[in-house]
């Protein structure tokens, strides 16, 4: 059913969610209203994405995106439509382009994917969906950030130390994690400077009072004064680059 048809004695509840766009005529004000709430719903899922990762490093460049690209990707559906001339012509535009960035983390991947849906769904007329499940899947993703839902808590760190290529780095430092630490795991070795180094990379959980200075003085007194470096745990994703 087109949206300006449910309007009207015929107007229920029932025909709110059963709106569509089924021919090739667009009017003004079906554009407007598609349009406008993909707009007012990517503004939402951008402050979603704002407030549950500004303390993560979340990108602002990012939630600016988020805003727009549910009202685009909703105005590209409304003007292909079913013609497949048109979406050729489009493919072929877009392919025209360019766009580089960094690699997007999964989070922020999924993101983009809800901006898209959230486009797609106002795009081919089924604008009350698209607000019900907006409303739905950011109360989840709100529930996942307030209980920290999979994160591995700020007692987890990341280690990395430095030894020299003479040294055998094969449970070199075991004894000082298992005095120190309720849980450690090796993650990477790699060479660095030429392969004169070797980098170690491990992810430790630090018992209740332990003093840290200690804990890396005691590296040090074994990899030759290298570099020990002690970080805040990042993203899983980014660990394993």
């Amino acid at each position: 059913m087109n949206l300006l048809t449910a309007t009207g004695a015929n107007f229920s509840f029932e025909t709110l969610f059963s709106t569509q766009i089924g021919g090739e005529k667009l009017t003004l004000p079906a554009a407007l209203i598609m349009v406008g709430t993909a707009l007012v719903l990517g503004f939402g899922v951008a402050l979603l994405y704002y407030f549950t990762q500004r303390k993560a490093g979340g990108s602002t460049t990012l939630s600016v995106t988020l805003l727009i690209v549910p009202a685009i990707v909703a105005m590209i559906v409304l003007l292909i439509q079913n013609n497949l001339a048109r979406a050729f012509t489009l493919a072929g535009a877009l392919a025209i382009i360019r766009y580089r960035s960094e690699p997007a983390s999964p989070r922020d991947i999924a993101y983009v994917l809800f901006s898209l849906a959230i486009g797609i769904g106002c795009g081919i007329g089924y604008v009350s969906y698209a607000v019900l499940f907006t409303v739905i899947f950011c109360a989840v993703l709100l529930a996942v950030s307030l209980t920290h839902f999979g994160s591995l808590g700020r007692d987890t760190l990341l280690l990395k130390i430095l030894i020299p290529e003479n040294l055998n780095f094969d449970g070199v430092y075991d004894d000082i994690l298992n005095e120190y630490t309720t849980s450690w795991k090796l993650r990477r070795v790699q060479t660095t400077d030429f392969g004169t180094v070797f980098e170690l990379l491990f992810i430790i959980r630090f018992k209740k009072g332990i003093d840290r200075k200690e804990f890396v003085d005691k590296i040090r007194c074994r990899n030759g004064n290298l570099n020990v470096t002690l970080n805040l745990m990042p993203d899983e994703e980014k660990v394993r680059k």
